[in-house]
């Protein structure tokens, strides 16, 4: 701010950039006698920006693509044609009353002067800024420093300085700012000092209107929690954490710990939960078997069933006779029944055997029945095989047609033709066969 701003004239800064509005809603890269009237942000926007694109740099001018595509609109109509006798878009520089041109002016902070210019003949807005050190800019006064234009836009409405503000002059605009900093500075004191809370926050309210928003943006972090991430409540029983929390307690109060026993019946019903938990990597749920089917196959779990329960039902019968020690026939029953069993274990297979217990049994147990369970596991094997090869083939015909509609799509193909080239197909595999 000690810098000294050289008083805005808006013909200066805004009368020589009207001219060009009309090529940049044509061209796609501005003049080289444009950009020096820009501002430093706004000039490397369109530099950069416009060089990758093949569309009118005019929409670079404004930050707002609603008001950019009407301030084409303007840009391509009659209002900026210039006078065919001086050749210079008409406009009333001088009018003292501001129905033609109004400027006003705001400061946003110690660097950042702007000035809003307001043409109501042409219905548009110039944002300018105050520029110190802008070497590639070029002002009338010459120089480094001087206004530049900021932004090119429409205005608001109904009022176009609605959102912007400002004051008439920038003496204004200067002493508005130096309140509004002062006022700050003493509701800073006032908050360090709680016995002059009362009037540095009623001098606030009176001069600083323009830091709401900030402070609404700011405020917004007082309602976020204190602490983040939440507490999660442990899954352990409530009678645990009860326990565990009056052993911290009395931890902390100078109590002995181990004075203080924790409930061991909640605490072993808590950990007794994960017995019923089925491992995700063991196929074999036991809670899914049903009684007097375990061990069942696909081939052979009738037979294998039926031998079960007759042997259930002549181990009830011998119990519900009182017998204290089989008959020599019963002995002889028992052991045919045991060789019996043996083989239909070596039959039986609940689930899928490695190959090194089909060998281990077909060596292991007797000739017969190892050869029969060899058999079942083979067939059971090339059925599994017959299948998955059935069922490879079906997935590769329906790829292969899917892929064949999307290149016939893809060639102008449509699908009614794709289909009566299918059935064509179709019936000449059928002449074929005959």
């Amino acid at each position: 701010m000690a810098e000294v701003v050289r008083p805005l004239d808006p013909r200066d800064i805004v009368a020589p950039l009207l001219p060009s509005l009309p090529v940049a809603a044509i061209a796609s890269q501005p003049a080289s006698g444009v950009l020096p009237l820009l501002s430093p942000i706004l000039r490397q926007r369109v530099q950069f920006l416009s060089a990758s694109s093949s569309e009118p740099w005019i929409r670079l001018l404004s930050y707002d693509p609603a008001k950019a595509a009407k301030l084409a609109e303007i840009a391509r109509s009659a209002r900026l044609e210039p006078h065919p006798v001086s050749g210079e878009i008409e406009i009333d520089w001088d009018s003292s009353t501001g129905d033609h041109v109004e400027t006003r002016y705001k400061r946003l902070d110690v660097e950042t002067l702007q000035a809003l210019v307001l043409l109501r003949d042409l219905d548009l807005v110039f944002r300018l800024v105050h520029c110190a050190g802008d070497e590639q800019g070029a002002g009338p006064a010459g120089g480094s420093s001087g206004w530049r234009v900021g932004e090119v836009s429409v205005p608001d409405v109904p009022d176009a300085f609605a959102s912007f503000g400002g004051h008439a002059t920038v003496a204004e605009a200067e002493g508005a700012f130096s309140a509004g900093a002062g006022a700050a500075t003493a509701l800073a004191a006032g908050t360090a000092n709680p016995t002059n809370n009362i009037p540095a926050l009623s001098n606030a309210n009176s001069t600083t209107d323009d830091d709401d928003e900030d402070d609404d943006y700011w405020a917004r972090y007082d309602a976020t929690p204190a602490r983040t991430p939440a507490v999660k409540r442990s899954p352990a029983p409530p009678s645990i954490r009860q326990a565990t929390h009056n052993k911290d307690s009395s931890s902390y109060a100078g109590h002995d710990p181990s004075s203080h026993h924790p409930n061991a019946e909640a605490e072993d019903a808590y950990f007794a939960q994960y017995d019923t938990v089925q491992p995700a990597m063991d196929s074999h749920d036991p809670d899914e078997v049903v009684d007097g089917e375990e061990g069942q196959s696909g081939l052979t779990g009738g037979v294998t069933a039926g031998l079960i329960r007759s042997h259930n039902l002549g181990q009830q019968a011998a119990a519900s006779s009182g017998a204290l020690a089989p008959a020599p026939e019963h002995a002889v029953v028992d052991d045919a029944y045991e060789v019996d069993h043996e083989r239909l274990a070596n039959l039986v297979h609940p689930r899928p055997a490695s190959a090194s217990s089909h060998g281990s049994s077909s060596l292991g147990g007797a000739g017969g029945s190892g050869g029969s369970a060899v058999i079942v596991s083979k067939l059971e094997a090339s059925a599994g095989r017959q299948e998955q090869s059935e069922f490879g083939v079906k997935q590769h015909v329906s790829r292969s047609i899917k892929s064949l509609y999307m290149l016939a799509r893809a060639s102008g193909i449509d699908r009614d033709e794709f289909e009566q080239l299918v059935k064509t197909e179709l019936d000449m595999l059928s002449m074929l066969e005959e």
